[in-house]
């Protein structure tokens, strides 16, 4: 009678694993897309002729910190840019550019500056999306509590967090897709209302062209008589 009894209690702790193992899955999974989230935001802002908008982040010496940006609407789609650190370093400038992606790393604790300028422009405001991306050095390595779980757990982990990349990675190229439908749609808008303004213009032509003609005509074989 001890053989079935010793079988039943080895299933049941072979469940009560599975059950422990699945549970672990979707907790990592729950971190991972929460962190996802909360690292990276996408914004959309206008910044008018003569205007500098600028946007502050406070992050530790050595996080990781990624700046995407496009213009979507106004003048040439351009723009310039420019992040500075707390030591008034200045990390990178890019000048009237229409899109642009920076990655660096924080060279010290505290305050980064990122500027979009539109001081060259005197009448034309413009639409700018950006993201900036921070990524900690916490969530590079793995963590010190790893290291007492099993090889199964640790590959899981790795894989959680390269999903969260490539969830991160498809994200921003979402929105880059929808602003460069929109900058297209606007496009297309400008060029279809000035064919069918063009399209107004020569059919008034026409018309005019043709009514004058025939009044031309019927005064050119009317017969004047002389009472």
């Amino acid at each position: 009678m001890k053989i079935p009894f010793l079988f039943f209690e080895a299933m049941i702790m072979s469940s009560l694993k599975g059950i422990e193992e699945l549970r672990r899955m979707r907790l990592l999974f729950l971190i991972s897309t929460l962190c996802c989230a909360s690292i990276s935001s996408a914004y959309f802002i206008h910044v008018d002729a003569n205007e500098e908008q600028c946007f502050f982040d406070r992050v530790v010496s050595g996080t990781k910190m990624g700046l995407m940006f496009e213009v979507a609407e106004g003048g040439f789609l351009d723009i310039d840019v420019k992040i500075t650190g707390p030591d008034s370093k200045e990390i990178y400038k890019g000048e009237r550019e229409s899109s642009g992606k920076y990655t660096f790393a924080a060279h010290m604790d505290g305050i980064y500056t990122y500027c979009f300028s539109n001081q060259m422009s005197t009448m034309t405001p413009k639409v700018v999306m950006f993201t900036m991306e921070i990524a900690s050095a916490g969530q590079e390595t793995s963590p010190d509590g790893a290291q007492d779980g099993t090889a199964d757990g640790k590959k899981l982990e790795e894989m959680v967090r390269e999903l969260s990349t490539a969830l991160t990675s498809v994200k921003h190229e979402q929105e880059y897709m929808e602003v460069r439908e929109r900058v297209h749609r606007s496009i297309n808008e400008n060029t279809n209302s000035r064919v069918v303004l063009w399209a107004v213009f020569e059919a008034l032509v026409l018309v005019s062209m043709t009514v004058g003609q025939i009044f031309y005509l019927k005064r050119f074989f009317e017969v004047r008589r002389v009472v």
